[in-house]
């Protein structure tokens, strides 16, 4: 049974302010949590129903393991529709990003990305394309928000995620700028290279001018139809898919 502390605590870290005041963040869903396990990230408690109180048997004993009841996941749980299992997982002091461990290959810029969904979309993206850095502005959306937590699906667990101040870092780190733009050239068409970083900009207002200054080659998914913009994610995995394909050839 949960203490009011507990609750407490736990549904304090729907919120950003005492995410960073607690050191935590939660993880919801049997599978999700697993891939944290299994991962770097250090899994301080799961809280589970007795329904799958079997399947915690084969986890690690150095977690701690709570029963309580599905009334109790409904109160602490972000979601609606609730997962039996809940993990309390430890927000990893990152090491300074190192600029050479993104050289050869290419790493995502996310400038003011602000949906919690398309965050979360992102990282999954960027997971199955074998991106393992992403690199924020300071003002993108929390990484351990609930909603991009759940919409990683597991995702977050591999990828690094870091956020930093873009003016300054971009130019230090000395890799080909793409910026993904409505005026940039055909990706079709774009020798992407072996290496680089692909800007992605805010879901209204693209890319900030004092980026855009920092890009070396603007891309474009071309229109064939009639619609204003893609969606943010969407055309993150466009572009992703492009600079795969490139990079086979």
């Amino acid at each position: 049974m949960l203490s009011k502390s507990q609750i407490s605590l736990l549904t304090s870290l729907q919120h950003k302010k005492f995410r960073r005041e607690h050191g935590f963040f939660l993880v919801e869903g049997y599978k999700s949590v697993i891939e944290f396990i299994n991962s770097a990230y250090q899994v301080d408690t799961i809280y589970h129903t007795p329904a799958i109180a079997s399947k915690m048997l084969n986890l690690s004993r150095k977690i701690n393991f709570q029963e309580i009841s599905l009334n109790e996941i409904e109160k602490i749980s972000s979601l609606k529709t609730p997962q039996e299992v809940i993990g309390l997982v430890k927000i990893p002091i990152w090491p300074v990003l190192n600029y050479n461990s993104l050289k050869q290959k290419f790493s995502l810029v996310l400038d003011n990305v602000q949906d919690p969904g398309n965050m979360g979309t992102i990282i999954r993206t960027a997971d199955w394309f074998g991106i393992g850095d992403i690199i924020c502005s300071e003002d993108t959306v929390d990484v351990y928000n609930p909603k991009v937590v759940q919409a990683t699906m597991g995702s977050l667990a591999r990828v690094n995620v870091h956020y930093v101040d873009l003016i300054q870092t971009l130019p230090q780190i000395k890799l080909p700028v793409f910026g993904a733009m409505l005026n940039g050239q055909n990706i079709y068409n774009t020798n992407f290279g072996g290496e680089g970083l692909l800007v992605m900009g805010n879901e209204g207002n693209g890319i900030s001018a004092d980026i855009e200054r920092l890009i070396s080659t603007a891309v474009t998914i071309p229109r064939a139809g009639n619609a204003e913009s893609l969606n943010v994610a969407i055309a993150t995995a466009i572009l992703c898919s492009e600079i795969k394909r490139n990079s086979m050839k």
